[in-house]
């Protein structure tokens, strides 16, 4: 296989290359990271001047977590379980911090002319942490398990396409992905952190990755401990000795730990106390401009949500300046009931949704509510500002006729494992990526995280899957505005707006730098901190 060019996206059918997402960023449709320094010595803040020095035991208090942590590298769901999958596993592709693809443990990917046939090749030398190699077969069993069709897993609607009886072993270092159809979005499949690739006969009790760190000692919903995988494949990293990541529901706990120094790093700083974190010479704060969203999450098979005129009554009812201002404190980005916004093909001439109570009444009176409607919206800890926003919605839907009451579930119980996401009015929390490969998360019938229960629309559908097999980059966007369209009119979410991700550390903890993924803490980038000793 020849080398990497000097851009290695380039080399992957359908992804945009950096240069293609620059220029999305320029029209205002990618995000660029945003450093800030506040509070604290501003030259750690974005935290990588100096040389790096080996050593230290780093502890990190990660919102969320409970009876339902999991270790098992392709079913992580909550925000503990995610920071833990980057620590210990690794995936073929990753999303580099301004939001590009790159090569993670693949030296190469490749694909015939119509997407159909992928050749992977391996980096040299990887092991996993028992100091077994990480080879064609580990991948081949990794993807089998992903897609079993009598237990698939998180990531097998992303690989819908892959033929998972004709994977091919050519070499130690060599796969062939064969596919029933052209499947321009594999990259981004595998670059997803659930998709990561364990050794044959992986037993999540005993948890066997080749990322940064292994796993010492795990306590359910409480921390894990990890040491440094001596055999990582990047050079000289990670710089810790140990990594200990500790699960914090509270954010007011989360927040004191590191005012006390009880813990050195701490994700996703409550919005409104980012005052306290500034105000502590001691501590410092990273924020990243990122394409997460907090959407409320409508079921459109459910009764009042059931009827599109309801849905569209309660995108009018959101006045989203004031919800970026009172549930975000301003630290955000206005959204357009859209998500995948670092996607190049993201609407921005869809017209801008406003607040039109007058409009919103007209509606709901039409749907039959024109005495007024009640519904329940049920709220939790489960990511900085998902409550606040709850509370903002409560008092704008008022002025609209709608009753809004509040359920407050324990972040640990909101996803339930039996009845998945029971809830006809709710919210919930996503990272950033592009549409199709969300649509296989959270929009297509089947998805893991279908929590509107959208998805049946037969154009709509249609055009997923005709952008699913369309090489050509220009075409494919086309057809997934299209797309867009019909769920951006007829969806079940509110996209409100995209949330700017505030981490907080003291001032001896280096390397961390911003990431629009998404995911706190660059990407939950533990294997680049390093301490001063």
């Amino acid at each position: 296989m020849p080398s990497l060019p000097e851009d290695p996206t380039a080399r992957v059918l359908g992804v945009p290359s950096r240069r293609s997402l620059l220029k999305a960023s320029a029209a205002g449709a990618a995000v660029t990271p945003v450093l800030a320094a506040c509070g604290g010595d501003e030259e750690t803040a974005s935290s990588g001047d100096g040389e790096p020095q080996r050593g230290g035991h780093l502890r990190v208090g990660v919102a969320g977590g409970g009876a339902s942590d999991t270790l098992d590298a392709h079913e992580p769901t909550d925000n503990v379980d995610i920071a833990r999958n980057y620590a210990l596993y690794a995936s073929l592709m990753r999303y580099s911090n301004d939001g590009t693809l790159e090569p993670y443990l693949a030296e190469s990917l490749e694909s015939n002319d119509d997407g159909t046939e992928w050749t992977l090749v391996l980096k040299e030398g990887l092991t996993f942490h028992d100091e077994s190699p990480v080879t064609a077969d580990s991948v081949v069993f990794s993807l089998r398990r992903i897609l079993d069709p009598d237990d698939p897993r998180r990531g097998a609607g992303d690989l819908e396409g892959v033929d998972y009886e004709a994977l091919e072993v050519v070499d130690d270092r060599t796969v062939v992905i064969h596919c029933t159809e052209p499947m321009v979005t594999l990259p981004e499949a595998l670059a997803e952190y659930y998709n990561c690739v364990v050794p044959e006969g992986y037993d999540p009790d005993e948890p066997v990755g080749c990322g940064p760190f292994r796993l010492t000692e795990f306590e359910v919903g409480q921390y894990s401990l990890m040491a440094r995988h001596e055999g990582y494949h990047e050079e000289g990293l990670p710089y810790v000795d140990e990594l200990e990541i500790i699960d914090f529901p509270e954010d007011d706990a989360r927040v004191n730990a590191l005012s006390s120094q009880n813990v050195d790093v701490i994700s996703q700083v409550p919005h409104a106390q980012v005052a306290i974190i500034e105000g502590d010479p001691s501590l410092s704060i990273m924020e990243s401009e990122t394409g997460m969203w907090l959407p409320f999450t409508m079921r459109v098979d459910q009764a009042p949500f059931d009827d599109v005129r309801v849905r569209q009554a309660f995108r009018l009812i959101v006045d989203r300046q004031q919800m970026i201002d009172q549930a975000l404190s301003g630290y955000g980005q206005i959204g357009n009931d859209m998500y995948a916004r670092m996607d190049p093909s993201y609407p921005e001439d869809f017209e801008q949704r406003d607040q039109d109570l007058d409009e919103a009444r007209r509606l709901l009176d039409e749907a039959g509510h024109g005495d007024g409607l009640e519904v329940e919206l049920v709220t939790g800890d489960i990511s900085a500002g998902v409550v606040a926003a709850a509370e903002v919605f409560k008092e704008q839907a008022a002025a609209a006729g709608v009753t809004v009451i509040l359920r407050r579930v324990n972040p640990s119980d909101y996803w339930n494992p039996e009845e998945g996401f029971p809830y006809t009015f709710g919210q919930d929390f996503w990272s950033a990526r592009n549409y199709i490969t969300q649509t296989a998360q959270g929009s297509v019938v089947g998805a893991p995280y279908n929590e509107t229960m959208w998805g049946e629309d037969e154009e709509w559908v249609e055009l997923i899957d005709q952008a699913r097999s369309t090489a050509d980059v220009e075409e494919r966007n086309e057809i997934i505005r299209q797309a867009q369209r019909i769920e951006y009119e007829e969806g079940g979410y509110i996209v409100w707006g995209f949330v700017n991700l505030i981490d907080a550390h003291t001032t001896r903890v280096h390397g961390l730098e911003p990431a629009v993924s998404g995911h706190p803490l660059g990407s939950y980038a533990f294997h680049q901190v390093w301490m001063d000793q």
